[in-house]
């Protein structure tokens, strides 16, 4: 799992609000599309396809820019792809989490000789956080928007999930903490988030952390296993309630590599069925 894989979990749960925002409009009817493409399946762990008004949105989450193949001949893979499986107008939007380090060049175009397709990016560190700030479904988002002075932009984040019911707190308060993560030091998050709250919400790092000392006896690739097995089933928890026992269980046997299928697999579950159905098929 990653922090681009929350993301593609925030956005086909919400799916009408980050359309909104993409697409500058109020929305209502947006269907989720799956990621599974023709060809040879391309690896779709941080990409959202919507349908909306007769359109395409393809949203890609990215938290560093190198990648292969590289960000801008996938994009163009993808149109190539999407065009062929559903001849609809494409909107294609890389969303940055962080800036990359100095002196990066952020490509917002495939170019080779007389081929060029071009893609729209969002640079997260340089939007305005009140729409984050006015909207839960985008609030996870807000502490890596722009602010003069950034932990008081976490303590307004922190105050707008105190004014949400006490269903929706526990929720959010774990995605904004895991998402916060990539810019603020886990003892700043500790600090500012409510300790009620904390009970109930993971940091990202701390469960890693907690797989791997379970795992310091066994060794490193145990300690991975331990973590991923952790964040994957606190996200299938939230994703589809409460987990039954055995279907725990059946999740512990699972190896590593089994255990970072599922974490991609889960994102187009919708009810437990179909994780049982994974797991019949996986095991």
């Amino acid at each position: 799992m990653s922090f681009d894989n929350l993301c593609k979990l925030l956005c086909e749960k919400h799916p009408d609000r980050f359309a909104s925002w993409i697409l500058g409009e109020s929305l209502k009817q947006v269907e989720v599309l799956k990621t599974e493409l023709s060809i040879e399946p391309i690896r779709a762990d941080a990409v959202t396809f919507l349908r909306v008004q007769g359109r395409i949105l393809h949203l890609e989450f990215q938290t560093k820019l190198d990648s292969q193949p590289p960000l801008p001949l996938r994009m163009l893979d993808y149109w190539v792809r999407l065009y062929r499986l559903y001849r609809l107008p494409i909107t294609q939007v890389v969303i940055l989490l962080l800036p990359p380090s100095a002196g990066t060049v952020i490509e917002s175009a495939f170019r080779v000789e007389q081929t060029q397709h071009q893609y729209q990016v969002i640079r997260l560190w340089q939007e305005p956080p009140e729409l984050f700030l006015s909207d839960p479904a985008l609030l996870p988002f807000a502490p890596l928007t722009s602010a003069l002075n950034a932990e008081g932009l976490l303590q307004r984040v922190v105050q707008r999930v105190d004014e949400l019911g006490p269903a929706q707190q526990a929720e959010v308060s774990s995605y904004i903490q895991i998402l916060a993560g990539l810019k603020f030091k886990k003892d700043v998050i500790q600090r500012l988030f409510r300790e009620d709250v904390m009970r109930e919400s993971v940091i990202y790092q701390d469960i890693l952390e907690e797989g791997l000392q379970k795992g310091l006896q066994k060794g490193r690739q145990e300690g991975r296993q331990e973590g991923e097995r952790l964040l994957v089933l606190r996200l299938l928890t939230h994703r589809l309630g409460t987990i039954p026992e055995q279907t725990q269980v059946q999740i512990e046997t699972l190896s590593l590599e089994q255990l970072e299928a599922l974490g991609e697999a889960l994102l187009e579950f919708a009810e437990m069925a179909e994780l049982e159905q994974w797991l019949d098929v996986h095991l």
